[in-house]
């Protein structure tokens, strides 16, 4: 896992949104243990606390469950939440592009053609 000082994005997020991806990908299952608090802060060489903060917000999207004396436990995904969940983080994104068009003065015609530029890039 990589982490930004400079990214003015808070390590918690940091390390929420690390989880997120993988959990709503598939690359973390159902019933798998996240790392240790107190392991994944050494690793990281940062604090428990924001350790501990990452794994909370993971826990209020639903994600995953506390288990006492066992850690977080990765949570059964409902596909069409899971699917809700990735739409209003895509609407978002748009609306934080669209925010910025505006404020950077690029009318809605010129935005259309930026982003049918940027679907018809292959990755």
């Amino acid at each position: 896992m990589k982490l930004s000082q400079t990214s003015g994005v808070p390590i918690y997020q940091q390390i929420a949104e690390a989880f997120r991806t993988d959990i709503l990908s598939g690359k973390m299952k159902q019933g798998e243990y996240l790392p240790s608090i107190r392991g994944l802060a050494k690793e990281l060489k940062i604090s428990v606390i924001t350790t501990m903060k990452a794994y909370e917000l993971l826990e209020e999207e639903g994600l995953v469950t506390a288990m006492q004396g066992k850690g977080f436990q990765v949570n059964t995904q409902d596909n069409e939440m899971l699917r809700e969940q990735q739409m209003r983080r895509v609407e978002n994104s748009i609306n934080d592009a669209i925010k910025a068009a505006r404020n950077a003065g690029i009318e809605d015609e010129e935005l259309r053609e930026i982003f049918d530029t940027m679907l018809s890039i292959k990755e």
